[in-house]
């Protein structure tokens, strides 16, 4: 199938990053979100890195400026039915999910694919509550989408060979790799990446270790480009936590089990940098640890 025209539903971190590639890529984009405001910060924040990619010569002026004109924002869901590829990039709360779905189905052009974002939720089951599950993927973006070069590509148990041929060719020509992955929960990133985080926070629970030695010492001794409770911030401790609860319900193992002070932060609301505090506090010209 050829695709020409793609819906992004949501218009946060994710959303915004994800109608940025496609529309660098050539492709015309519609995205969506109930709030004006966030629309509006959406396409800023989209302009403010595509310039900073023409700063790094990794984009020519004239292509940024293609690129923004693909770009069509629009607060009536409705107007993205008709086209070929709509990527949902809304919370990782399958209620809401759901609700979108349900929302767009009297919409839908006959040919048009579904997929979701989610880094967790059952694909299978998403697909269940639609009209297309046979039209129905999972579509995993790596944050920030500009920058990452992976997509998890997920089938649930009713999804066509032409479905995933068409969205690896879409990966493709995003200058993306695909990695494809089983219809279980988390998939393959996220089953390996957020308990890793998660026993950070028990690490810090327990005494072991500081934010700032856990960290440290993760950098340093293994290498990573950030600790893990600065992922943890940078992911959102809200979504850390969601897809915690969907290892441990999901598999009925104790080893999933979120780390009590995870569930505390969530609690207090301090989910990271989206809200200026979680394992760091960003207030400051300076992130400063918080335990």
């Amino acid at each position: 199938m050829d695709i020409r025209r793609v819906g992004v539903v949501g218009a946060g971190q994710m959303g915004n990053g994800i109608a940025h590639v496609f529309a660098l890529a050539g492709y015309e984009v519609i995205l969506h979100d109930i709030s004006a405001d966030s629309l509006s910060a959406a396409v800023a924040t989209i302009d403010k890195n595509l310039e900073r990619q023409v700063s790094r010569g990794k984009v020519a002026a004239e292509d940024k400026a293609a690129a923004l004109a693909r770009i069509s924002t629009s607060l009536d869901i409705a107007l993205l039915g008709p086209t070929d590829l709509i990527i949902e990039a809304a919370t990782e709360k399958e209620d809401i999910k759901n609700k979108i779905f349900a929302s767009l189905a009297p919409h839908l052009a006959p040919h048009t694919i579904l997929t979701s974002n989610t880094s967790s939720i059952s694909i299978t089951r998403l697909a269940s509550r639609t009209d297309r599950p046979e039209r129905f993927m999972g579509f995993h973006f790596m944050n920030p989408v500009p920058v990452m070069q992976l997509v998890e590509l997920i089938r649930g148990i009713a999804t066509d060979g032409p479905t995933y041929d068409t969205l690896k060719g879409v990966v493709d020509r995003l200058g993306k790799t695909a990695s494809s992955s089983e219809d279980f929960p988390a998939f393959i990133v996220n089953r390996i990446l957020i308990p890793m985080i998660n026993e950070a926070v028990y690490t810090l629970y327990e005494g072991v270790g500081s934010v700032q030695s856990i960290d440290t010492a993760l950098k340093l001794g293994a290498n990573h480009p950030m600790g893990p409770l600065e992922l943890a911030d940078f992911i959102g401790l809200d979504t850390c936590l969601a897809i915690m609860n969907v290892l441990y319900d999901g598999l009925a193992d104790t080893k999933y089990r979120p780390c009590p002070l995870l569930t505390k932060y969530v609690e207090a609301g301090w989910l990271g940098r989206k809200t200026d505090r979680g394992f760091y506090d960003y207030r400051g010209e300076v992130p400063v640890p918080t335990r």
